[in-house]
């Protein structure tokens, strides 16, 4: 079966790519809504205090600790764990100090 043609068809084709619409996943990722529900709320960069310095294991089959810090975000409240760049990087963060995260995509 093909799509519908005729005079009369308008509503029928117009409605049908409506809804097809949401099977595209770029379109689905924009129109969903769901960037402004993560902690970051659709921005690159926030500000948070750092509430401490913690090590996350990594999943398996790896077994390195991954230099993490527990944040909370100023602009909302929520606290994130921001990971730690590069080798003793961990040595310049303070605790109860407040520093600039960007979002990981």
């Amino acid at each position: 079966m093909g799509k519908t043609r005729g005079m009369g068809a308008g509503r029928k084709l117009k409605t049908h790519r409506r809804t097809q619409r949401w099977a595209d996943k770029s379109y689905k990722k924009s129109h969903l809504g769901n960037e402004w529900k993560k902690p970051f709320a659709g921005s690159s960069h926030a500000k948070g205090i750092v509430l401490e310095k913690i090590g996350i294991e990594a999943k398996q089959p790896n077994s390195a600790i991954r230099k993490c810090a527990r944040v909370q975000l100023i602009k909302n409240g929520k606290k994130i764990a921001a990971f730690v760049p590069n080798d003793g990087c961990l040595n310049y963060i303070e605790e109860n100090v407040s520093y600039t995260f960007r979002r990981i995509h």
